[in-house]
């Protein structure tokens, strides 16, 4: 008769909680259906129940006997393994499961955080102490130079600091790589005030055995306390300890800390005038010259020192009786003690272990011509990973030299892996992943033979241009996480008993034939309602072999483009919503009846299968060994000749999006209802939904999934939304994966040159200014390169914010790009300042700009009236984004006005010639009156920058002093170069050039040409002689095509 449960009283829990106190140990104990939970933690209660959960699911290997319920005595006095010890449990609750890891995926994350934001602070307080102690040396150089322009000799206190040479041997330089610098490479080190001491301990000439050191345990902080004030240490001097010289040498010379190594001194060589010569490469050659003595104590170190001192005060000496005897003084070339450390290799240090086995002869990666795409995953058994954290480094450090990318996740239950490799050396990386530990594998204990049928590899490999083109991975992210795949289970099963690993080629031949049962099965049936009517005297037909079920266990979105023939799938929208599903379909189902799963690389059948055997109690259970993409990989090297059983798309989790396997296209698309067999994702990165689309629709849509996301993403209003891990929103797991790589690994983007990683760290340009330059393009296209971008117009937004009133002159408005940030700059300097509404005349925050052209002036106008009513953000983009329907009309007014925030003021002028205009403001009676500006920006002729420059700085009545004129385009598309180069510029050579233009395009193209050179030319000479005129101060800030700033004096 089975046992009752025991009732779960008060007075029990009381018990046993004492009794896990008394016996410190870690317990957890649950009521199946209660929401009543006690932890008891080494002594002490748990305060929750994630809490709980991470304490047993972080702590210990998984799955924890302990996650059972206390009192089912088989579980109490078992002695299997724990992986063996699960019972069923018909009330798992996934939610709460997936609220778990959830809360443990963040805690891994904070903690990874923390543990690089405690590095970036190791990293910034080496950085301070470097930074302070390069101070100090210049200070000492100073007092050194200061000392040495007042007296010739150092009577009193000696020198402030010394001079090492330090001296590597040639092991050690072929060891450690080591570059010419750090070769043969020179520091500096601090004489203290105790060091007067030292000079007097023994005689001078005694010798080693009369010199005495001092005990730096025993003497006075006071005497060296004067310098680091970040370790007043006795110890902090690089001539008074071994640590504090070791410590030195290794801020200036990093490759040592990597060796074992032993110090010698000796003194430096001089020639006949006192120079320090080189020291000889032969180190034997300078112990007999000049004596080396080893340095391995404090007292060796302090003699060393004394040493240099004592032969530097002789040279002193010896230099200074010279000068008595000569009519004319000379100065001493040895400016300050000098010494010289031998740096050699420790003979006794045991050898360096020998590079692994899959490093010899390794191929440069760099060079391959293809990549190679593999996948695998391992669950090791009993303790699984004790250290998920530690074996994320260990892979990231042996994979390094490899050049490998990918995707991987280790948790304590195991490793899941999908990766690129560099063809040329795959054969190493298999081996470094399956190198057994007695012939130096440090995979062996989580890979090796624990990788479920071994690795995944992609039969053929991509080529280097298309990879570079479209990657499946970027870098090399390797990540811990509380689960490898999120099943949501609340309970972790034995991953090991998770029925029976079918080979890719058996699995084959069972599908055909339970193909050819199911045909013969159709056939029976439409023989048996064709004969019905009729009297039936035969022998009843002999039974088929049942059916055996196929699941497909991969996410809806993956079964709509491929799936094998005869395969139900499970149609979730995350893996961990199997459960439910899986209890739905087989409630019915003999617990012996066939049932074979697959998914794309065999993982997630692991856990499927674990389930169906431990939680549901089937005995029959089979899944594909590798997945799919093994069935792919098999069928086509060992049965090439098979048709394949899987029709279609097979979707793999990389760049690629999926592999094809057969010309079937179950898709059906999802914006004209197409088939096709093509996945993507909607480019509006604001929707991203993934969908099967045809390659019509993605062109006709521009990649996305509807009209609005298409003028979202023409309109330039892509602004990806990043999202919290945890957050309650519903998504998918590849979103929630995509999500967690932007939360946690934001840095790792790879970008192709400066301007992108730039861009990339820079707040992104307001809504409005995207449908200004969309606009410009559209109704200017060939000027669409003279607005001034993203990054130029967030530098004119800065300068016009930290303005004094925030008062900005503009020549040149084009389509209004640069007015637009002006006067946003302007407004938040007004705010800034308290100031009121600005006004041409009376002061405060305004923008005035002066344009001649008619239509380009229109088009601002419409742009900068957007703004005033609507503001920069989207309800502002969403109007302006009406301008290239409705189009522009050309300015026909004399002027036109605009207020924005109700603290800046706008104003736009035609003028027929920017120059006259503002010469006739600088008169007495001027048509245009108007206060002094902060700020002028000309944006106008390029022939005439000069005079225009010379008008603003001649008088105050438009630019204020101290003012800012920003000139724009001076470098000219880089031309300006070759203009310099040439002296007096570049020579034209037009009419031969006509002559031998064949065509009227190659006549334009070269008049084009010429106009560039003649403009450089401009530019350059304009360069020249604005930095030369004493009126003003330029720096050239090579932006865009180069913006130089000008201040009045």
């Amino acid at each position: 008769m089975a046992k009752k449960s025991l009732p779960f009283s008060l007075a029990t829990m009381v018990f046993l909680l004492s009794l896990s106190s008394s016996l410190g140990k870690k317990f957890l104990f649950r009521r199946s259906g209660s929401a009543a939970v006690a932890v008891w933690k080494n002594g002490r209660p748990a305060t929750s129940l994630g809490a709980a959960f991470l304490t047993t699911h972080l702590s210990h290997p998984q799955p924890q006997p302990q996650r059972q319920s206390l009192f089912q005595p088989q579980l109490l006095f078992s002695t299997k393994s724990p992986r063996n010890t699960h019972v069923p449990n018909a009330n798992h609750n996934h939610n709460t499961g997936a609220a778990y890891h959830a809360s443990a995926n963040r805690q891994i994350v904070q903690r990874r955080n923390e543990l690089l934001r405690q590095k970036r602070e190791a990293r910034q307080k080496a950085l301070e102490k470097d930074r302070r102690r390069n101070l100090r040396l210049r200070e000492l150089f100073h007092e050194e130079n200061g000392h040495r322009k007042e007296s010739s000799s150092f009577e009193t206190g000696g020198p402030p600091m010394f001079a090492v040479k330090v001296v590597t041997c040639p092991a050690l330089r072929a060891e450690l790589k080591m570059n010419g610098r750090e070769k043969r490479g020179r520091m500096f080190v601090e004489r203290p005030a105790l060091f007067d001491q030292l000079l007097c301990n023994g005689d001078e000439d005694g010798g080693e055995s009369s010199f005495r050191g001092v005990d730096l345990n025993e003497s006075s902080n006071d005497e060296i306390e004067d310098f680091d004030d970040l370790e007043a240490t006795n110890t902090s001097y690089a001539c008074l300890s071994v640590k504090a010289l070791k410590q030195t040498i290794h801020e200036f010379f990093r490759r040592l800390k990597k060796s074992t190594y032993v110090l010698s001194a000796s003194l430096p060589l001089l020639d006949e005038q006192g120079n320090v010569l080189p020291h000889p490469e032969n180190d034997e050659e300078t112990e007999t010259m000049t004596g080396t003595w080893k340095v391995e104590t404090d007292e060796d170190v302090q003699r060393a020192f004394v040493e240099a001192e004592r032969f530097f005060l002789r040279q002193q000496q010896q230099q200074q009786q010279t000068d008595d005897d000569s009519s004319s003084a000379s100065s001493s070339t040895m400016k300050r003690p000098t010494l010289i450390l031998h740096v050699t290799k420790d003979p006794d240090a045991p050898p360096p272990p020998p590079p692994p086995p899959y490093l010899a002869n390794l191929p440069d990666p760099q060079i391959s011509p293809t990549m190679t795409m593999l996948s695998f995953y391992s669950f090791p058994p009993d303790t699984g990973i004790p250290s998920p954290e530690s074996t994320a480094e260990q892979l990231k450090r042996l994979w390094r030299p490899f050049r490998a990318l990918g995707r991987i996740y280790v948790a304590r239950e195991g490793i899941n892996a999908q990766m690129a490799v560099p063809t040329n050396v795959l054969p190493n990386f298999l081996e470094c992943c399956t190198l057994p530990a007695e012939r130096g594998g440090e995979l062996a204990e989580v890979l090796g033979e624990y990788m479920e049928n071994g690795m995944n590899v992609d039969p053929i490999p991509v080529p280097m241009e298309e990879f570079r083109v479209n990657p499946a991975f970027r870098n090399l992210h390797v990540r811990v996480r509380s689960q490898i795949v999120a099943d949501g289970l609340e309970t972790p099963l034995d991953w090991q008993s998770a029925g029976y690993d079918m080979p890719p080629l058996e699995w084959h031949r069972r599908l055909k034939e339970a193909r050819e049962v199911r045909e013969k099965m159709e056939r029976q049936r439409k023989e048996r309602e064709g004969n019905e009517s009729e009297e039936q005297n035969e022998e009843p037909l002999p039974p088929l072999p049942p059916l055996p079920i196929v699941l497909d266990c991969r996410n809806n979105y993956e079964t709509q483009v491929g799936k094998f023939e005869l395969a139900e799938p499970l149609d979730t929208v995350n893996f961990r919503d199997s459960w439910d599903v899986l209890k739905e379909r087989l409630k019915d189902v003999s617990k012996d009846a066939p049932i074979m799963t697959y998914c794309t690389g065999g993982i997630r059948c692991v856990k499927v299968n674990a389930y169906l055997t431990q939680e549901m109690e089937f005995t029959n259970v089979a899944r594909l060994a590798g997945g799919v993409i093994a069935y792919d990989r098999t069928l086509n090297e060992q049965a090439p000749t098979e048709e394949p059983m899987f029709k279609g798309v097979n979707y793999v989790f990389d760049g690629r999006m999926g592999r094809r396997i057969t010309d079937d296209q179950l898709g059906t698309c999802y914006t004209c209802g197409s088939k096709t067999h093509l996945i993507t994702n909607c480019k509006n990165e604001n929707c991203h939904r993934r969908m099967v689309q045809c390659e019509k629709c993605s062109g006709t849509y521009s990649g996305t999934c509807s009209e609005g996301c298409k003028a979202r993403v023409l309109n330039g209003g892509m602004v990806p939304v990043k999202s919290v891990i945890g957050s309650k929103t519903t998504s998918t797991d590849q979103e929630d994966e995509k999500k967690e790589m932007e939360y946690d690994d934001e840095e790792n983007v790879v970008y192709s040159n400066l301007d992108d990683y730039s861009d990339g760290h820079s707040t992104p340009a307001a809504p409005l200014l995207r449908e200004i330059e969309a606009n410009t393009a559209s109704i200017f296209p060939s000027g669409a390169h003279m607005v001034s971008g993203a990054m130029q117009g967030s530098f004119l937004t800065t300068l016009a914010s930290m303005s004094r009133e925030g008062r900005i002159l503009e020549i040149g408005s084009f389509s209004g790009y640069a007015t637009a940030c002006f006067l946003e700059g302007a407004s938040l300097a007004g705010k800034l300042s308290g100031s009121d509404m600005g006004t041409r005349e009376g002061g405060g925050p305004f923008v005035l700009s002066l344009e001649r052209d008619a239509r380009a002036l229109g088009l601002a106008a419409a742009h900068l009236k957007v703004m005033s009513e609507f503001g920069m953000g989207e309800e502002g983009a969403k109007e302006a984004s009406k301008i290239r329907s409705d189009g522009v009309e050309d300015f026909e007014k004399d002027s036109v006005s605009f207020t924005y925030n109700d603290i800046a003021g706008c104003e736009l002028i035609r003028v027929s010639d920017a120059l006259a205009t503002l010469e006739e403001m600088t008169s007495e009676n001027p048509s245009i009156s108007t206060a002094p500006f902060d700020i002028v920006f000309v944006d106008a002729d390029k022939t005439r920058l000069k005079e225009y420059v010379d008008i603003l700085v001649s008088n105050d009545r438009i630019l204020k002093k101290g003012g800012l004129i920003l000139v724009d385009n001076v470098l000219w598309k880089g031309l300006v170069l070759d203009a310099a180069s040439n002296g007096s510029g570049y020579e034209s050579n037009s009419e031969d050039e006509d002559e031998n233009s064949s065509t009227e395009k190659e006549r334009e193209a070269l008049r084009r040409n010429r106009r560039a050179r003649k403009l450089a030319n401009k530019m350059h000479r304009f360069n020249s002689a604005v930095v030369k005129d004493d009126r003003v101060e330029v720096l050239v800030i090579p932006i865009r095509d180069g913006l130089s700033l000008i201040r009045k004096r």
